[in-house]
């Protein structure tokens, strides 16, 4: 994947290089700096394809007013206005030219928001909004507004036609609906939408311009979860946008959180039984073949005992890795606790199994790990793994777990570096 760049045009070096670091240490993203007008030309010239976003001061000591602004934009590429110099009268003008977003310099503390801005404007590229109004005018402009702020946004005229496109692109976020609509009304379509999709998988905003407090309460009492008078002001609408989308973002981290491993990444050992079951009682249900693999590290404990935890997480990190790296996304790979991971496939043939394991324990013997710990201590480790595959289902998930687990304990008497399958 190709770095991630910004333009950033700021005349003060000091807020220049702290805006840059904030975003290199947080986000990764590469900086590129300009100081005046004529170096800005210079480098939009040889890299402007490369610019994701900008971020842009008002006065330069070449250019004044919202030059800057102009020109950046005539080159395509999206502009943040980062500047102390800003009036009302200068904010209207900076608004009406499809700025991404303004930000006030008034001190360091604005550069955190600044970050802020730059990470949503980067995600939102990832981010589906469907936008469903009767009115051609109304869509055009929902779609302008929302495309300015990096968004893919899809349309459609009717209730019925919007119903018909979340069908097409389920993984849709946010809906944007009229209510006064043919067909199905603004009420009806939210209610058909929540019957598939809940309130912390997709978000709706009810918008309209007879708006009331009963409209907008029967819109939240169907399901929506925000409400819009038109007409609206750009920052009030965009405003709205992002609240609903970042609160599906942090309901999405707070499962995430639950369900995961901190240190790994994997799912965790009360997920892997939570999902588990059910694969396991279809796989029953289905006759379908069922795989249980149970791996531990061998000689963990020495690791620790000889390098200290920070080497141990690592190594534990480094596990993980090659598993998803191993699986395939249908299967669950978690880790159990400790230094010991469970995996659950299904549909792997008996007689595919045993290479296929015996290929990931070689994965590890033939690759030595390598670290340079924080204190810049070189090591090198060869890592081996011991694993026991249960492939026959037993009466219950626990049951065929513990088999697996009898046969990784048979592994590890037998030497380690071992699969011991039945």
């Amino acid at each position: 994947m190709e770095p991630v760049s910004l333009l950033i045009v700021e005349d003060s070096k000091m807020f220049a290089n702290v805006i840059s670091g904030e975003i290199k240490s947080r986000l990764g993203f590469d900086c590129k700096i300009a100081a005046s007008f004529e170096e800005t030309k210079t480098l939009v010239e040889t890299n402007a394809d490369h610019f994701f976003l900008s971020i842009l001061d008002l006065n330069l000591p070449d250019a004044h007013d919202e030059v800057i602004v102009d020109y950046i934009l005539s080159k395509g590429i999206p502009a943040i206005v980062f500047t102390g110099n800003f009036g009302d009268d200068i904010r209207e003008r900076i608004l009406s030219m499809d700025v991404v977003d303004y930000v006030l310099k008034e001190g360091i503390q604005d550069v955190d928001y600044l970050v802020r801005a730059v990470n949503r404007i980067y995600k939102n590229r990832n981010i589906k909004i469907l936008v469903v109004d009767d009115s051609a005018v109304t869509r055009s402009f929902l779609k302008s507004l929302l495309s300015i702020q990096k968004f893919q946004v899809l349309e459609a005229s009717s209730g019925e036609g919007g119903l018909d496109t979340i069908t097409q692109h389920p993984d849709i976020r946010l809906v944007i609906t009229d209510y006064n609509m043919p067909g199905i009304d603004g009420f009806q379509f939210v209610s058909a939408i929540r019957k598939k999709y809940s309130s912390d998988r997709m978000s709706i905003i009810g918008i309209s311009a007879h708006g009331s407090g009963i409209l907008s309460a029967k819109f939240l009492k169907k399901g929506a979860n925000d409400f819009v008078n038109k007409p609206f002001a750009k920052e009030e609408f965009y405003c709205r946008v992002n609240h609903n989308i970042e609160m599906l973002e942090y309901i999405e981290a707070i499962h995430e959180a639950s369900n995961k491993d901190y240190l790994t990444g994997l799912y965790n050992r009360r997920y892997f039984f939570d999902l588990g079951r059910k694969i396991f009682e279809n796989a029953r249900r289905c006759i379908l073949d069922m795989t249980i693999a149970m791996i531990d590290i061998d000689h963990f404990k020495k690791i620790n005992d000889t390098y200290g935890h920070e080497v141990g997480d690592s190594v534990l990190k480094y596990i993980a890795g090659i598993l998803m790296d191993s699986f395939r996304k249908a299967d669950v790979v978690s880790r159990f606790g400790g230094e010991e991971f469970c995996i659950m496939m299904t549909n792997m043939k008996y007689e595919k199994t045993f290479p296929f394991f015996e290929r990931l324990r070689k994965k590890f013997e033939n690759k030595p790990f390598k670290l340079i710990t924080s204190n810049t201590q070189s090591i090198e480790l060869s890592i081996t793994i011991s694993i026991g595959v249960a492939t026959k289902i037993d009466h219950s998930l626990e049951r065929t777990i513990n088999n697996a687990d009898e046969l990784l304990y048979k592994a590890k008497q037998g030497g380690r570096n071992l699969v011991i399958i039945d």
